[in-house]
């Protein structure tokens, strides 16, 4: 099992400092947020992502995923939300990336057509990120927070370059265990992303392991032989939550007992 921290327990950290603070607290990637907020995003030019790649590799740490935010199943037109998801698809594969995250972000539509839509547009990038050796993973969030939500998309694109990124936060809020949720998502799984939170009535970020979420069970369906775990830290989102880079050695030693030993072992 390989361990990555998302930058967004990090607002608006260099590429210099992400790199420094994976490499000093024993995490092997770093799960890059792509917003304009931050370092790199689609918007970056190709200068700025070849030196971004540079530093990841001379500080021996990979870049798990850029974290994008196209929304799959949103309202719109097909060739829009196509041309975001092909311009996350490039951007991670500029920078050496094997995966990128995005939405579903169905919002009020009707279940089935958001479904469709979804499907039909990741089939259409799917072509692209398999030339780009691109995983496209949809993550469980927001309109489709369950597995089964999930799946319901992921089945009929039917293709290795399109997956899912397991959320357990937002799985476990739909009412799902983490063994329904792991049943479907197996198939299709790219990576997970954990983190904590005390209540599902207050979700700031906390310690890992000091709240209510199932960490043990999730990691343990896990298979920790090729799999990463990525700590999603909202701090974007909760100012108010403490710094996380005092927390990441301690988080990543939490999650190396929870896998069974030491980071690769």
């Amino acid at each position: 099992m390989k361990f990555a921290f998302s930058t967004l327990g990090v607002p608006g950290i260099t590429i210099q400092d992400a790199v420094r603070l994976a490499a000093d607290t024993g995490y092997q990637g770093v799960e890059l947020r792509a917003h304009p907020e931050e370092a790199l995003h689609p918007g970056s030019g190709l200068r700025e992502r070849q030196a971004a790649a540079e530093e990841f590799a001379r500080g021996g740490v990979e870049i798990l995923g850029v974290a994008g935010y196209a929304r799959v199943a949103a309202p719109g037109d097909d060739k829009e939300i196509e041309g975001e998801i092909a311009e996350l698809v490039f951007l991670a594969a500029d920078l050496g990336a094997p995966f990128v995250r995005v939405f579903p972000g169905a919002g009020d539509q009707d279940r089935a057509e958001a479904d469709a839509a979804a499907a039909r547009r990741l089939g259409v990038a799917a072509e692209l990120a398999a030339d780009k050796g691109v995983r496209i993973l949809l993550e469980t969030h927001d309109s489709h927070r369950t597995g089964a939500d999930a799946a319901r998309i992921l089945g009929p694109v039917g293709h290795r370059n399109v997956g899912a990124l397991w959320d357990v936060m937002h799985t476990w809020l739909g009412g799902e265990t983490p063994a329904a949720s792991h049943a479907v998502l197996a198939p299709h799984l790219g990576y997970a992303q954990v983190k904590d939170i005390a209540s599902a009535d207050d979700t700031t970020p906390i310690a890992l392991g000091a709240g209510v979420l199932p960490l043990a069970e999730c990691v343990r369906l896990l298979d920790s032989s090729d799999g990463w775990l990525c700590w999603e830290y909202e701090k974007r989102w909760y100012p108010q939550a403490a710094e996380l880079p005092g927390q990441l050695a301690q988080g990543r030693e939490f999650l190396e007992r929870l896998a069974g030993g030491p980071a690769g072992g």
